[in-house]
């Protein structure tokens, strides 16, 4: 099943509050959202997939890491992706934030759950991506950024999470349940980096159902819609 037919579920990062800018003037005039973005940040893709799923129409600005715009440092000075200033001047500087509210503007594929014990469990898991999986994943991937020979190490206890991962995969279609939600909007682009970290490790890994489900997501209409390549965005003077 296309993951663009499906529903369900997210829970709203608390911690770090919507940015209002001080001096608007700042910012250009807007009518559309402006969501500054890298095509393979999993930060990024996440808000991607859930501004798609909601419908929410954006201007795209593409960035290259290592040569910020001024405009998306004048928003937000953290210098990291995503960002969406909305045209209030409001602006979201954390994914899942950007997930919370373009997803309460409008879910037509249901992703957000609605049981508050649902929405509970969301959190949870989506804590553990983000906590010491994403640690682990930059570890393995990137192992001499942390004074590390190797990252086989983190790729272990990285394989924890996703051994988790496999088994709730194993009695249900989807992380969410049975229909694709929340929890894989936000967890797909990291299980993916780090499968293709050494994609023939994972290939051999005893996780056919972590597998299939990734497969599903690389191949759905939603991964190849918020995956079309933009040209870098450049301010024209």
């Amino acid at each position: 099943m296309d993951i663009g037919q499906t529903t369900i579920a997210n829970p709203y990062r608390r911690d770090s509050p919507t940015v209002l800018i001080s001096d608007p003037t700042l910012l250009e005039p807007q009518d559309l959202p402006i969501l500054y973005s890298f095509r393979r940040c999993p930060y990024a893709m996440r808000a991607r997939l859930a501004l798609w799923a909601s419908q929410q129409a954006v201007e795209h600005r593409e960035i290259v890491l290592k040569n910020k715009p001024a405009a998306m440092l004048h928003a937000s000075p953290k210098g990291t992706v995503p960002v969406l200033v909305l045209p209030d001047s409001v602006v979201l500087e954390q994914s899942l934030d950007i997930m919370h509210w373009a997803l309460q503007k409008n879910d037509p594929l249901a992703w957000w759950p609605k049981d508050p014990a649902a929405q509970q469990a969301a959190q949870e898991l989506i804590a553990q991506n983000d906590g010491d999986f994403k640690g682990h994943l930059d570890r393995y991937k990137y192992p001499h950024r942390f004074g590390l020979d190797s990252g086989l190490d983190a790729r272990d206890e990285g394989a924890h999470f996703l051994e988790g991962l496999n088994q709730r995969l194993n009695s249900q279609a989807f992380l969410a349940g049975p229909h694709w939600g929340y929890e894989d909007a936000a967890i797909a682009p990291f299980v993916r980096q780090f499968a293709h970290t050494d994609a023939h490790w994972f290939e051999n890994q005893d996780w056919k159902s972590l597998c299939q489900w990734l497969f599903n997501f690389e191949t759905s209409s939603a991964f190849n819609a918020v995956m079309q390549k933009h040209p870098v965005w450049q301010t024209h003077s």
